[in-house]
């Protein structure tokens, strides 16, 4: 019977949950294997896990957040501003996800709709016009896919925003630090150096969302997050990102104040390494950053196309040889940085 003198609040203190010892022991016969790819997603999403704002507190100084998008109104899904990075005035940008329930809310979960997208170029736009080097931090699960994002015309803001990164007359760094979902991440991520925290993840789909196209089951996303290769390792050996930031033992959660430090040294030598070869008064180099950014996201997708042969006279066709395509960078980068 229950105790009456106690409120229904789950289990007493004192309780000990049963075990199924059947359970436990093929457990230890028939372990299943480890996935790391999940694990990472897991970490990636902890509620504990340092956002946006926690970054700025920790790296920047004289942070001022700038608000609205000058044509409908504020998003605290985005968030960014003017603040000084070790003496050097530059942009901060990124996506911010809350700590709890009302907070969740208040920021949409991290998924911008069409405002903070607008919000973002509108910042992007001022980082160029002062020459301001511009600082990403990704961390959403998409774009907010709800109806008020299609009525104010999110696709467009994001295109725009690609558009802009791309042409971008200022060194941009781009930093992982949660989930990077889809366009949404994208967004704000056509950078010359892209950076993941080791616990990241950076995906166009949800493993989930994934599995739950490929297989019908949303429970399946384990086996979906293993399968797309999303984590900050894989996507260093595809070329896709530039470096992985080490996190602490166990994940960012545990020791903050060592990821800050390791973060701001990382961020620091990228963007000395980008202003050194490329000097925001030299247009011969801004052109060069700009070429060599265009040429970046050219490179990025390797395949290798398979041709057959007709009949062999055996009836049987067989694959004649394997090339691996390659895309040669001819300039076209002159397109996204000019005038029109």
């Amino acid at each position: 019977m229950p105790d009456k003198n106690r409120p229904d609040k789950g289990p007493a203190k004192d309780a000990v949950p049963r075990r199924d010892k059947d359970r436990d022991q093929r457990e230890a016969k028939d372990p299943k294997p480890r996935n790391d790819a999940w694990e990472r997603v897991l970490l990636a999403r902890h509620v504990q896990r340092p956002h946006t704002l926690d970054f700025i507190r920790a790296l920047f100084k004289d942070f001022v957040e700038v608000h609205g998008d000058r044509c409908f109104g504020d998003d605290p899904a985005m968030i960014g501003g003017p603040a000084s990075f070790e003496g050097r005035t530059v942009m901060i940008l990124g996506q911010q996800k809350g700590r709890d329930t009302k907070e969740n809310i208040a920021r949409n979960f991290g998924s911008p709709r069409a405002e903070g997208y607008r919000k973002a170029l509108r910042l992007m736009h001022h980082a160029e016009k002062f020459s301001l080097p511009l600082l990403t931090f990704i961390d959403t699960g998409g774009a907010y896919p709800g109806k008020e994002s299609e009525e104010r015309g999110i696709a467009m803001a994001i295109a725009e925003d690609l558009l802009a990164l791309a042409k971008l007359r200022v060194p941009v760094i781009t930093l992982v630090t949660g989930e990077g979902g889809s366009g949404g991440a994208l967004a704000i991520g056509v950078a010359d150096r892209v950076l993941m925290l080791e616990n990241s993840v950076y995906t166009v789909a949800s493993p989930e969302g994934s599995a739950a196209i490929l297989w019908r089951d949303a429970a399946q996303a384990p086996a979906a997050a293993a399968a797309m290769k999303i984590t900050a390792p894989d996507l260093l050996r595809f070329q896709i990102i530039d470096e992985v930031v080490p996190e602490p033992k166990g994940g960012a959660h545990l020791d903050p104040p060592a990821l800050f430090e390791t973060v701001k040294s990382v961020l620091l030598r990228h963007l000395n390494d980008l202003l050194t070869r490329f000097k925001p008064d030299d247009q011969d180099g801004i052109k060069r950053m700009l070429n060599e950014r265009y040429a970046k996201y050219r490179r990025i997708g390797q395949w290798q196309e398979l041709h057959s042969e007709n009949n062999n006279g055996n009836g049987v066709s067989h694959v004649n040889k394997v090339a691996d395509i390659d895309v040669e960078h001819s300039g076209s980068a002159d397109l996204l940085h000019s005038n029109n």
